[in-house]
């Protein structure tokens, strides 16, 4: 399935779930929920092979700031794999080119999680973050 920010676009059936949307990241189609979960276009994304701290953590809530912050005024495309996480579709998202999870990673606020990266962003990883940031049971 193929959806796009724009109205007159219309839900294609494929074999891979693909999602890929171009807006400014403070319109109303781009919102963060957290440093690993963001809402394109009404549909919550779930960055593949990023784990980030929860939201009630004071890191949660520093690394969903740096995020808001990164966005700001970038447009964001998304590639879905898929694959569902509760309400959120599994993907992997740029900022005009970046790799978001990359970012959140390189940035000290998040993760790899090498159960859905295959360990894409290990190397990305700060010394800072992998003593701060409790890893998920799921990604080791």
């Amino acid at each position: 399935m193929r959806l796009s920010s724009a109205a007159a676009m219309r839900p294609a059936i494929a074999v891979t779930l693909a999602l890929v949307v171009s807006i400014p990241a403070l319109a109303a189609g781009l919102r963060v929920r957290d440093a690993d979960t963001i809402v394109v276009d009404g549909t919550p994304v779930r960055l593949q092979g990023v784990d980030a701290p929860e939201l009630k953590t004071r890191a949660g809530k520093d690394a969903r700031r740096w995020m808001v912050n990164f966005l700001a005024g970038k447009s964001v495309e998304c590639s879905l794999n898929g694959e569902r996480s509760y309400d959120r579709y599994i993907g992997v998202c740029h900022a005009e080119g970046q790799d978001i999870g990359a970012a959140v990673i390189a940035a000290g606020h998040a993760l790899d999680c090498r159960r859905y990266s295959v360990g894409r962003y290990r190397h990305l990883e700060t010394p800072a973050a992998k003593s701060r940031i409790r890893r998920a049971s799921y990604c080791r």
